[in-house]
């Protein structure tokens, strides 16, 4: 009868159901350490989004930058003439040059500036593959006209809003009036609060020291049938080693690998998934270690009755799954609201995505099998003869 009753109820179930309070610890504790693990991932994918989203923005084929390029938002200039020699190569259709800087915003309501990463382009040529700017070309081509981020920092004050109640702003950047003649969306970032886009002929009123000929970002556009990487391979052998061609996507990477490897911010957020992981499994290894302690007598039991180490052992591979998934429920629910809170504080694309719920359930799951595996050892050493 009792072997019956054993096949009828999975062991496993029965151990982790059976201490209510331990179970409630263990879930809270794997919550916990999951929820940590989602949050600290939540903020390095949010880092890279918006650090690289104006690179995937832009209208090119390939681009041109100095090849001491880091970051954007602390980019290096070259000489335009650079970029004006690529239309040599029979594969180069056009190409179109922009600027980019930190300025100083001054909020109209409070008078406080703020820092914001200001591009210059030209307004007839493609730039940034943003509606709002094909729309608003024409108001660009005048002087001390912009566009502003509806996405940017709060701080800036409600800018967005009264566009789009009277059509216009007046506004203060780089200590000269400018009119904000409409609005696009790029977003906040970890470098940058905001973004405002201007012609070249514009931004180079505002930064009066800048040279003309010195520009951050070449755009080059190639003719149908061309491919962009051997066009790149061909314009490196031709160009000077002052400048280097990149595809968009490798123009995206630089900044990705600034974030990831250079910057502190990236070994920040690695080092807080670690830092979960090893919380989930301390607080399951004193769980399952307890478990088994508590209940080493029928352990032993059920070795005297003829279950295997083996058996014992999967029910224990069965406990630590069983609390791995409860635990994981309500740290994905808890990670979801931190999210969306982190989303309306700070206006950074941070969201769950399917392949980062499906990653951590897999860590949730490693991190429980591994305490298993430790206090297996205790497990083992359940012997007939502590009970008879």
């Amino acid at each position: 009868m009792f072997r019956k009753w054993l096949r009828r109820t999975p062991l496993a179930l029965r151990q982790v159901m059976k201490e209510k309070t331990r179970l409630a610890v263990a879930v809270a504790g794997i919550a916990f350490a999951d929820m940590l693990i989602f949050v600290q991932m939540g903020f390095q994918d949010a880092l890279f989004d918006s650090a690289t989203k104006p690179h995937q923005l832009l209208e090119a084929d390939l681009v041109m930058t100095n090849p001491q390029l880091q970051t954007l938002f602390s980019v290096k200039s070259f000489s335009r003439e650079r970029l004006y020699q690529t239309l040599s190569h029979e594969g180069v259709e056009s190409v179109s040059s922009v600027y980019i800087s930190l300025g100083q915003w001054k909020n109209p309501e409070t008078r406080i500036n703020r820092s914001i990463l200001i591009w210059g382009i030209e307004p007839d040529a493609p730039s940034l593959n943003l509606p709002e700017v094909k729309q608003n070309a024409t108001h660009l081509k005048l002087l001390n006209r912009v566009l502003f981020d509806r996405a940017g920092r709060p701080e800036y004050g409600a800018v967005a809003d009264g566009v789009q109640k009277h059509g216009t702003l007046e506004a203060e950047l780089n200590s000269q009036n400018i009119q904000v003649t409409g609005l696009f969306t790029i977003g906040a970032s970890f470098a940058a609060d905001g973004n405002v886009i201007t012609s070249d002929s514009t931004f180079l009123k505002l930064f009066p020291e800048r040279q003309p000929n010195q520009i951050e970002v070449g755009l080059i556009k190639l003719k149908p049938g061309f491919d962009p990487i051997q066009v790149q391979a061909q314009l490196a052998k031709q160009l000077s080693t002052d400048v280097r061609v990149l595809t968009p996507e490798g123009f995206a990477a630089v900044e990705k690998y600034y974030w990831e490897s250079q910057g502190t911010i990236g070994f920040i957020f690695g080092l807080g998934v670690i830092v979960g992981f090893i919380v989930g499994i301390v607080i399951v290894y004193q769980i399952l270690y307890s478990d088994v302690s508590d209940h080493l007598p029928e352990y032993a039991t059920l070795k005297a009755m003829g279950y295997s180490d083996g058996y014992l052992l999967g029910v224990l591979f069965q406990e630590a799954l069983l609390l791995a998934a409860l635990g994981y429920v309500p740290g994905f629910l808890i990670a979801i609201a931190l999210y969306q809170l982190t989303y309306a504080a700070t206006l950074l694309p941070i969201a769950m995505t399917l392949a980062r719920a499906i990653t951590v359930f897999i860590i949730t799951i490693v991190m429980c099998t591994f305490s298993g595996a430790v206090a297996m050892r205790k497990l083992q050493s359940a012997d007939p003869a502590d009970v008879f």
